[in-house]
């Protein structure tokens, strides 16, 4: 029996991997740069739903550069360890919310976002 319309699977698992690649990275640094890295090389991979995944890792991760940028400058007037603070709080939401999204298959919904 020939399966014609059947819909192929989606590996989403490369995505899932970034996320823990960026939270890994509270801890280890690095990790965040190799998940870039893999967001980069896979952003035009899978459908439509998955590819804004990566397009909103992609942009996480320049994101989350600037902001700790501003809080290493800042930090001389203590200003930028509550800059630090709200970094590590806003990529754990902005993970979590994209892995949520990813498990049911759904394209993120508002990838543009500074926030959450």
């Amino acid at each position: 029996m020939n399966d014609f319309n059947a819909v192929p699977a989606v590996n989403s698992s490369t995505a899932k991997l970034v996320y823990i690649l960026y939270l890994v990275g509270l801890l280890f640094g690095i990790t965040g740069i190799i998940g870039v890295i893999v967001a980069y090389v896979n952003k035009e991979d899978g459908p439509d739903w998955l590819q804004s995944h990566y397009r909103f890792q992609i942009r996480t991760f320049w994101m989350g550069l600037v902001f700790l940028i501003v809080a290493a400058v800042l930090t001389v007037v203590l200003v930028g360890w509550l800059i630090w603070l709200f970094w590590v709080v806003w990529l754990i939401i902005r993970s979590v919310k994209g892995l949520k999204q990813l498990e049911k298959q759904e394209p993120v919904l508002d990838e543009q976002t500074w926030m959450f």
